[in-house]
């Protein structure tokens, strides 16, 4: 539990390098209505003085929605990074790396707006917020 009552840790999360700094402009990739985010905070971040909040895969940040619908436009939402560029290291030795980063909105609590997402989300997101395991349609 946080400060103000909402939960927003949900799982232990594995170490994961962190390929998004704070005004890093995202795709959405869910059917939300969002289509193109830029991620304003890292929710829970606690960093250097001056240094930029970056998020790894399963990291909750705060998003602008920057193109979508008439309705999602100009709105502040919560998401959750299920995919990055920079490559990251599992314990078992391999090492991954998608296509393209992306994000899925959720509410505050981690229950997903949308009720599909599309392309593959990344196993450490997947364990870290079940309900999003649960819409996904490829886990890598």
């Amino acid at each position: 539990m946080s400060k103000r009552g909402v939960k927003v840790r949900v799982g232990i999360k594995p170490k994961v390098s962190r390929g998004l700094p704070s005004g890093a402009y995202v795709t959405c990739a869910d059917n939300s209505g969002a289509k193109l985010v830029q991620i304003i905070s890292v929710i829970g971040y606690k960093g250097r003085l001056n240094r930029f909040p970056s998020a790894g895969v399963g990291d909750m940040v705060s998003v602008a929605v920057k193109e979508g619908t008439p309705e999602m436009r100009r709105q502040v939402l919560r998401a959750i990074v299920v995919r990055q560029r920079k490559p990251y290291r599992r314990k078992n030795g391999e090492w991954i790396q998608f296509e393209d980063n992306a994000v899925v909105i959720v509410s505050p609590e981690g229950d997903p707006k949308g009720s599909e997402v599309h392309g593959p989300i990344a196993r450490e997101a997947a364990e870290r917020w079940p309900k999003l395991a649960g819409i996904a349609s490829i886990i890598v």
